[in-house]
Parts: structure tokens; C-alpha cells; sequence
């Protein structure tokens, strides 16, 4: 088999590894708060790339702290919004953060490039057919998805940058990682575990014993999403990125909500309406062609 075909192949695969995550999320946000499902799967994830901080640079570090930050915002919103609206319109919706890059561009003083227009425009008709219910329909579960999408959007942006300054990519990307699981766990202990309240105290037993039964009901798909769709996928999604053109790997990424929705039906047996379908077809249309360019589209996560 040709190395581009190789390469191809293991964009898809990496597309519909990404579209399972959205089903696998939702299915535990009935449960466990967005901090817990965040820290397990990055923590499980930095465990396995902790090799890569021996001798790292500082530079390093403090750049992969920075996208840590900005990730772990990505995936709250995400979740938050996950619990709140079905799989297939997150997916969607998160999907707009292919558009946050080139307007960020703009925004600095870019040339607004028809493309971008065009896609805008497509996105905006798309979603509104998504979310079209008799009415135009826009929950709390929406906004906190278009966050994500925004927040994600500005990391690209932002790793775009950091990727041509660091040494190390990989000690980038377990800084970034290790970095999302230690917000994860600040933040819960500042909103979510009962500590530091003497009238709260007595829940705490009982707070343990909760988590603890959610850890182990769904043990399988923490494992599955910090260590085949966090640090495994890392590696496969550069190597194919770096045997195929830009053009294929934007045209592919874009079926990621597309994937999304597919095993949200396998898995959640969540369906689509003629004008979800609709909406989802623009806005897979509007991510194509705000990504269809002669440059190669910047990876996060690349291995040495």
C-alpha cells in the first residue's frame, strides 16, 4: 500500500476515533461532573507521557502550560454542554472552531479572504437550520458548546504559534496534558468536593462513595478516552498529517461531527431530523471550505 495512502487512512481513523468521544462523554455526564471526566482522561493520558518532560526545557513547559490552560476551558464547555444537549448537536457546534482561526487572523489585520465569507455564511445558515425546532431553538447546552468552539479555535490559533518556538514538540504536549488534568483537579476542589465546610462536612463520605461508584461504572470509557483517544491517537493523527496534503486532512477532520453523530446513534440512539440533517450537511459544507487552502493545517500534537 502507498505511504499517502497510509497516511490517508490513518486521518480516518483518527476522524472517527474523535467522533467517539463525543457518545462516550455524554454517556457518563448523566453521572459525573465535566471536572471528573476531564481530570480522569488527562490524567491517565499524562501518566503515559510523562517520559517525555525528562529533561525538558523550561520554554517548553511554560508554552505547554499556556495551551493547557486554554484546553482544559475546551473540554469544561464541552462537557458542561454535553450534559446539556444531545451529542450530535455538540458535535456540530463544536465543530465551528475551524472558523475561529482564519477570523482571529482578521482580527489582527489579515486580508478577510472570500472563502471565509463564504463558510461563515454557510456555517450560520446551517446552524440555524440545526437548531430549527418549529422555532429557532438556543439552550444554555448550545452556548456552552460555542464556547468550546471558541476556546478551541483560539488553541489551534495558539499552537500554531508555540510549535515553531518550543524544542521539544513532544514535551510540549505531555506539559499541555499533564497541565489540563492539575486545572481539573484545582477546580474541583475549589466548586465541586465538600471540603473547608464544617456544615458540609458529613457529605463527604458520601461524596467519596459517589465518585467512586461512577469511577468504576464507567471505568471503560475513562480508559478508552485517556488512552487511545488522548495519547494514543496523538501520534497516529502526525504521522498521517505528515504523508498527506492539507487539503486532505481539512476535508477529513470536517466529517468529525459527521462521525460524532453516527456513533451517537449506535451507541446513545440519538437521531437527526430532516433539518438537523440539513444543518449538519451546511455546516460540514462551511468547515471544507474554511479550510480549503494550499497551506498544511497546523498540528497540536506531534511526536519527535
Amino acid at each position: 500500500m502507498p505511504l499517502h495512502l497510509r497516511g490517508v487512512l490513518a486521518l480516518l481513523v483518527v476522524t472517527l476515533v474523535w467522533g467517539t468521544t463525543f457518545p462516550a462523554m455524554k454517556n457518563m455526564t448523566g453521572y459525573l461532573s465535566a471536572s471528573w471526566i476531564v481530570l480522569c482522561r488527562f490524567a491517565l493520558a499524562g501518566v503515559l507521557l510523562l517520559p517525555f518532560l525528562w529533561r525538558a526545557r523550561w520554554r517548553d513547559l511554560r508554552w505547554g502550560m499556556l495551551a493547557g490552560v486554554v484546553l482544559f476551558l475546551c473540554y469544561v464547555f464541552q462537557i458542561e454542554g454535553l450534559a446539556l444537549t444531545s451529542s450530535n448537536r455538540n458535535a456540530f457546534i463544536t465543530g465551528l472552531n475551524v472558523l475561529v482561526p482564519p477570523l482571529i487572523g482578521v482580527l489582527l489585520g489579515a486580508k478577510l479572504e472570500r472563502r471565509i465569507v463564504i463558510a461563515l455564511l454557510i456555517s450560520v445558515a446551517g446552524l440555524f437550520t440545526l437548531c430549527w425546532e418549529g422555532s429557532f431553538h438556543w439552550g444554555r447546552g448550545d452556548t456552552l458548546a460555542l464556547l468550546c468552539a471558541l476556546f478551541f479555535g483560539i488553541y489551534v490559533k495558539l499552537m500554531e504559534t508555540t510549535t515553531r518556538k518550543v524544542e521539544k514538540l513532544m514535551a510540549l504536549t505531555a506539559s499541555q496534558i499533564i497541565t489540563v488534568a492539575v486545572c481539573a483537579a484545582l477546580w474541583l476542589l475549589l466548586t465541586e468536593v465538600p471540603l473547608g465546610w464544617a456544615e458540609r462536612s458529613q457529605d463527604l463520605p458520601d461524596y467519596i462513595a459517589y465518585v467512586r461508584q461512577g469511577l468504576q461504572r464507567y471505568s471503560v470509557n475513562l480508559m478508552y478516552l485517556g488512552v487511545v483517544a488522548t495519547a494514543a491517537i496523538i501520534s497516529l493523527q502526525t504521522w498521517g498529517q505528515s504523508h498527506s496534503s492539507a487539503n486532505e486532512a481539512a476535508v477529513i477532520y470536517a466529517f468529525e461531527p459527521g462521525c460524532a453523530a453516527i456513533f451517537a446513534y449506535f451507541w446513545l440512539g440519538e437521531t437527526l431530523a430532516w433539518n438537523g440533517l440539513l444543518g449538519a450537511a451546511l455546516l460540514i459544507s462551511g468547515m471544507i471550505v474554511s479550510q480549503w487552502s494550499t497551506e498544511r493545517p497546523a498540528t497540536a500534537l506531534a511526536p519527535e
